[in-house]
């Protein structure tokens, strides 16, 4: 074990994080997990797994003990649009992330760790750039004037900011990344968190063949959405790269809510018809620019949607129709 590379993974009972848990292991590193939970639709891989509250300082200096090679900070208060676009979280959503963030940061540079990696999210780009959807603006230098679409938005980009002070100030090795609409099979599917590939792949299995299925708004809102497995290869070519970031993660193949769910009424060879009902929607258009990744990883990701959203609904209709 004293050869092996040693990883931190927060967040490791989430979606990505047991996924990446899993990459790194299969790389042959010696992992530790920390969540508030165990993942929820697989065991852990990890060496070690911690149950804690990251919110807590002492918990996180039990978890970052010492100098691991590799720190991926996950952990987040967040979900889908029917949590994030409430505005009934707000306080929680900033509140968690950022006490999450400021205890990681600090004990990552007091324990001299080798790299640390930040998840943000492209919630944190300017709505302003995302009202038009066919032509959404979301290149890393965008970014500014500031202006996300919601408090979880704002918490990314204020944590971007402070990673990048401890970066400058001290030193520490860091790595962002700016992920767009990650989806994929062990992601949340239900219960008000889950996402709009997972939520859709969820209605399209309750459907009956010839039956309705319900979709916010008008469904001309335009969305990227990347496949796991692509999600954590990039994540892992930044770590081992030179660049510090912030980076977009995410397809660059864009479509409507519409779309979306006729895809997935596709993997399912079911014909259904759409009602379009009020709620929450976010902005309006959002892609993934991926020139800067390619430039600096000479990488990007590449995988059609359809094949992940075929993957993603067997999954889920497993769960519901056994």
């Amino acid at each position: 074990m004293s050869n092996k590379k040693r990883a931190l993974v927060c967040g490791a009972g989430g979606f990505i994080g047991s996924h990446l848990v899993k990459k790194l292991k299969n790389e042959g590193y010696w992992v530790r997990g920390v969540d508030l939970k165990n993942p929820d639709f697989s065991p852990t891989e990890a060496d070690e797994f911690i149950l804690g509250d990251l919110r807590d300082q002492t918990v996180c200096r039990n978890v970052l003990d010492q100098s691991f090679d590799e720190v991926y900070q996950l952990a987040a208060d967040m979900g889908g649009a029917g949590y994030i676009f409430t505005g009934e979280h707000d306080a929680d959503v900033m509140h968690n992330s950022a006490s999450i963030n400021l205890n990681i940061v600090e004990l990552a540079h007091k324990q001299k760790v080798g790299k640390i990696f930040y998840s943000s999210s492209a919630c944190m780009y300017p709505s302003y750039n995302q009202e038009d959807p066919n032509n959404p603006k979301c290149s890393e230098d965008s970014a500014y004037p500031a202006a996300p679409d919601s408090e979880y938005g704002w918490e990314k980009l204020f944590s971007e900011r402070l990673y990048l002070s401890y970066f400058r100030n001290y030193g520490l090795n860091v790595r962002i990344a700016r992920f767009h609409n990650i989806f994929g099979p062990l992601g949340t599917w239900k219960g008000g968190k889950e996402k709009a590939p997972a939520a859709l792949c969820r209605k399209v299995a309750e459907a009956k063949d010839g039956g309705e299925i319900e979709i916010w708004g008008d469904g001309e809102q335009t969305r990227s959405f990347l496949y796991i497995d692509e999600c954590i290869e990039g994540v892992r070519r930044l770590m081992d790269s030179n660049f510090t970031g912030p980076v977009n993660i995410g397809s660059d193949e864009m479509v409507t809510i519409n779309q979306l769910a006729k895809m997935i009424m596709k993997s399912a060879g079911k014909k259904l018809t759409i009602k379009h009902i009020s709620g929450p929607l976010g902005v309006r258009g959002r892609n993934s620019d991926n020139t800067l990744i390619k430039e600096k990883l000479k990488w990007a990701p590449s995988q059609p949607l359809q094949d992940g959203l075929k993957i993603t609904y067997e999954w889920i209709n497993k769960k519901i129709n056994p």
